[in-house]
């Protein structure tokens, strides 16, 4: 299986449309399809902004593994949200960050005081 017949693959697993990865990435649309159909050797730059978008490791699109047994509904639900995130307008946006941002530094702080009570 070459490279581009591997990202096609993850890629549908993800529910991700060739539109929304060569966004993601700033390629036009046909060079993508280009490199998933094997007509053209991407770049290693290019295969990494590509595993990126697509939520995988770089190494895993050249693992023996199969990767695609890795790609469960919970992935598929948060690209599907991910991509309704990216829908809206800058101050939705804004909002949604700031409270995933509040979620983080709340977690991050709960972390540090668990620990400077446990004596760790």
């Amino acid at each position: 299986m070459n490279i581009g017949d591997k990202i096609r693959q993850i890629r549908e697993a993800k529910g991700l449309t060739q539109k929304e990865v060569s966004l993601t990435i700033g390629m036009d649309q046909s060079q993508y399809s280009k490199i998933e159909k094997g007509k053209t050797d991407p770049s290693t730059s290019t295969v990494d902004k590509i595993a990126k978008a697509i939520g995988i490791e770089l190494s895993d699109l050249f693992a023996s593994h199969d990767v695609l047994k890795d790609i469960n509904s919970y992935d598929k639900s948060l690209m599907e949200k991910l991509h309704l995130i990216e829908q809206l307008d800058e101050e939705e946006k804004k909002s949604i960050f700031n409270i995933v941002d509040g979620l983080v530094s709340k977690k991050k702080l709960r972390d540090t005081l668990t620990n400077a009570l446990s004596g760790n």
